[in-house]
């Protein structure tokens, strides 16, 4: 559909989309009392996704310390240990912590934030499907995180690369304790993002508003929905092979040792499997998130909706079969590689398919260059660039002298920063006012964009230069007279770009925070004309979500529900904004109640962790605290008894035989 024409047009009383009415249900008011306990017993999906977003911009920020200390020891070569600012082997572990932190605790659980904010606002549910699972899911993830980084406190980082291959990570290899943080470190934020995709899953399968059926989903709802999928097949072969990695270094076994009759590839195959598919994990939310700002800025329907879906899907299908074109080089024989060579070809496809459906949205469109829309036409360029590059790897004999060089570390740096976080940055533009109730400032934003755009190509576009020179990864420095000086110090000074790009997004905030503070501004629940049921509520959203929840009968409801067609065809306004909005303002809706327990049980996971690798009574404490989590949430009522003594309960106004739960009033259970 082309926008052709628009005119104001008040809309009749009698012309109103109809409302479906629910029976009234019981408040349930918060236990967890106010300030900074409201946020600890908190089980509500938007305050998890806000502390998930919160979280992952922190670890952002120690990611990336990590990568401008890497890369100003590698600015300018040199011939003495004296001369390094860090050890090789400090290194080796500021390189692998740099990877396991960005991708780990930064985009995934960023990914994982906008998730948990907008699923249910996006299907027109009051919840996920199980609150307090939510609610676990983040403490896992942020004391998984802490964890981890604890490692430096407690004899250094692990050193092996996010990859640990075998024997490298061997006690032999890597006698310190760090690849032991490692692997149950990435256990725990593992267990978290496993819970988390469960809980999601069900959420959008079961929890859809009425008239909502697959097809009149959101492109941002299908693309979380193909990730959590994704997420559910693959980290159970990742916990597999890092349990298989802990008992290794910390109970004597040998899977991964060849000499007692293990092996050192199936560690590759196990990591692998899990790796390729993780590359879309990361990818696949920013595509969603690109899905809904391009069409809003182009004001335009999304081009080709069902080629998007069922692109999205098949690239969640194939991403299982290229995995070993990262061991090209391990000696795996002629047919896995040929075999594998043709799959890395095949998913370029529906890759392509979404590229082309970006373009085609924005071509004929009336085009607003805001700042989401800047960081969504980014993302397009720079995935772009990033999947040619990988591309390059179906061919084989390219692919194994590509390997292990720097030509890699370019390549994936623009899939998954060009790819994911340029998306990432999209969508915490695009949704900010949603959340916050008010704009970050376009000024700044603007700035924000163009300096980490040229910031990144400047850091990352030479690596693909050194890599086609030569210059091997994962090397600590290098010598004087092989050519990779220039090119070192271009990447070097665009790291530093590129971090002032990411430090002026962290100024905008505190900017805008100060200027709404100063001169309040209601940008009201749909400052961008948008089109999906989140737009429909006011902003911030209220803690019941939704007064009633609609009834879907389009894709793009909220859209249609403000415009429609005159009698010569052309798109009229039908509606204003403020009369097809919901007002927030209903009391009566049934709540789950806050509870600390699931932070007990999460708690609990590290010091079993600490109690395996230092001493087990670190474990008897943690092991209680997970009994005492697991016995109190058993125990404790899904609801504020105070509800079930009120006097109009949430059986008092559903129709006879029917409780408010079964009207789709009733909170969902955790």
């Amino acid at each position: 559909m082309a926008v052709t024409e628009e005119r104001p047009l008040e809309l009749e009383a009698s012309e109103a989309p109809e409302v479906v009415e629910e029976p009234m249900g019981v408040f349930t008011r918060p236990r967890g009392g106010r300030g900074w306990r409201s946020w600890v017993t908190t089980v509500d999906h938007k305050k998890i996704g806000v502390m998930y977003g919160a979280v992952a911009l922190f670890f952002l920020v120690v990611g990336g310390v990590e990568g401008l200390l890497i890369r100003v020891q590698l600015a300018t070569p040199s011939s003495s240990p004296d001369e390094l600012l860090m050890s090789a082997e400090t290194y080796n572990q500021m390189f692998t912590m740099h990877a396991v932190t960005m991708i780990f605790l930064v985009v995934m659980p960023l990914a994982a934030a906008f998730a948990n904010y907008l699923l249910p606002l996006q299907i027109g549910a009051r919840d996920v499907a199980f609150p307090r699972l939510n609610a676990l899911s983040f403490w896992l993830f942020l004391f998984g995180g802490l964890f981890l980084n604890s490692s430096w406190l407690l004899g250094g980082g692990p050193d092996g690369g996010w990859f640990m291959y075998a024997p490298n990570s061997s006690v032999v290899f890597s006698p310190s304790h760090g690849v032991d943080f490692f692997a149950l470190g990435l256990i725990i934020a593992g267990v978290a993002s496993l819970i988390s995709a469960i809980n999601l899953a069900i959420t959008v399968i079961n929890m859809r508003a009425p008239g909502m059926t697959l097809m009149k989903m959101p492109m941002f709802t299908w693309m979380v929905l193909v990730t959590q999928l994704l997420l559910i097949f693959a980290l159970p072969v990742i916990t597999v092979a890092l349990f298989l990695l802990m008992f290794d270094r910390l109970f004597g076994a040998n899977f991964f040792n060849p000499s007692a009759g293990g092996d050192a590839l199936l560690w590759e195959h196990l990591f692998w499997i899990f790796g390729h598919p993780e590359v879309y994990i990361i990818v696949l939310p920013a595509f969603g998130i690109v899905s809904e700002v391009v069409p809003t800025f182009s004001r335009k329907p999304i081009f080709g909706y069902p080629f998007m879906v069922f692109s999205g899907i098949a690239i969640g299908f194939m991403g299982w079969g290229v995995w070993a074109h990262h061991m090209f080089a391990s000696g795996i024989g002629p047919v896995s590689v040929a075999a594998f060579s043709f799959a890395t070809m095949f998913i370029a496809v529906p890759t392509g398919v979404k590229i082309l459906n970006w373009l085609a949205t924005m071509y004929g469109g009336r085009l607003r260059f805001t700042t989401p829309m800047l960081f969504a036409i980014g993302l397009v360029a720079m995935f772009t660039i990033g999947g040619l590059s990988g591309v390059t790897h179906s061919i084989a004999p390219a692919d194994t002298q590509q390997t292990d060089t720097y030509y890699i570390v370019g390549h994936f740096h623009y899939v998954l920063f060009g790819g994911g976080v340029m998306g990432l940055f999209a969508g915490l533009y695009f949704w900010w006012p949603k959340v916050f109730g008010y704009k970050l400032s376009e000024a700044w934003g603007k700035w924000n964009f163009w300096v980490m755009l040229i910031g990144f190509n400047l850091t990352f576009g030479p690596m693909h230069i050194l890599g086609l020179q030569g210059m091997s990864r994962r090397i600590a420095t290098y010598s004087e007279g092989y050519g990779f000086n220039f090119w070192n110090m271009v990447a070097t000074i665009g790291s530093f770009i590129l971090a002032v790009g990411v430090l002026l997004f962290f100024i905008n905030i505190w900017v805008s925070a100060l200027r709404q503070r100063r001169h309040p501004v209601d940008v009201g629940p749909d400052p961008w004309d948008a089109r999906s049921l989140e737009w429909m509520i006011p902003s911030p959203p209220p803690e019941h979500n939704f007064d009633e929840i609609p009834t879907v009968t389009e894709l793009d409801e909220f859209w249609y529900r403000k415009y429609g067609h005159d009698e010569q065809g052309r798109l009229v306004r039908i509606a204003k904004t403020e009369d097809v909005v919901q007002k927030g303002d209903r009391a009566g809706v049934h709540l789950p109640s806050p509870s600390y327990w699931p932070i007990v049980l999460a708690f609990g996971l590290p010091w079993i962790a600490y109690g395996l690798i230092f001493n087990l009574w670190f474990a008897v404490f943690g092991a209680a605290c997970v009994i005492a989590g697991a016995f109190g949430w058993a125990m404790e009522p899904p609801d504020d008894p105070e509800a079930h003594r009120h006097p109009a309960g949430p059986e008092a106004d559903a129709p006879e035989g029917k409780s408010a739960d079964v009207e789709g009033e009733g909170a969902p259970v955790g």
